[in-house]
């Protein structure tokens, strides 16, 4: 019994509480509209959105430079992959030229199983074209830039020069040939075949 006796005044209690907010009438709207116009009135110190000369994020080049130490170690796959998210992620033209870039650069590396000079000819033109202005970009992609002209300059000094070289090994073979007829006429031996 004395359980119910300790329980019993608390729960009256509990119940006139209860009965006391049910009981309470709506707040007015003059109230309500004064405590909205109270946080409309709220300052936080924000500057004004149109007056902000706050500088653009700059890009996130994790995973440039992670392709980048990927290209480094010698591993073309993994670079490629890391320049394709870095231009997936970053959705800018510097961004796409930065990646485009590197990965015109492994496809000119003969080791690269990505290895395709005429490509990387075309990419190299192609970039030159549309290198970017309005922000600049990430230092080793300009050097990738330069690296690539020097190759793609360099590989058409190789066609030009084997060219060359296929044009004096028939230049040569047609020397020879007349020097043996030569011999032949002149001291009525026949020529032998080197």
């Amino acid at each position: 019994m004395q359980p119910f006796k300790l329980w019993a005044p608390v729960a009256g209690l509990a119940l006139t509480l209860l009965a006391g907010c049910a009981g309470q009438p709506p707040a007015t709207t003059a109230d309500s509209g004064s405590a909205d116009a109270r946080e409309v009135e709220l300052n936080l110190n924000l500057p004004d959105p149109r007056d902000c000369n706050c500088p653009e994020p700059g890009a996130d080049y994790t995973f440039l430079e992670r392709g980048f130490r990927a290209l480094a170690a010698g591993d073309s796959i993994e670079a490629v992959q890391y320049f394709q998210r870095y231009r997936r992620l970053e959705k800018n033209p510097t961004a796409a030229w930065e990646a485009d870039v590197a990965i015109a650069y492994v496809s000119m590396l003969p080791n690269s199983p990505f290895y395709d000079l005429e490509a990387a000819t075309v990419a190299s033109a192609e970039l030159q074209a549309r290198q970017p202005t309005a922000q600049a970009p990430h230092d080793t992609a300009v050097l990738l830039t330069r690296a690539l002209e020097a190759l793609v300059e360099l590989a058409r000094h190789l066609d030009d020069l084997e060219g060359s070289n296929a044009i004096l090994r028939q230049d040569l073979e047609k020397r020879e040939q007349a020097l043996r007829r030569l011999r032949e006429l002149t001291l009525g031996q026949p020529a032998t075949p080197r």
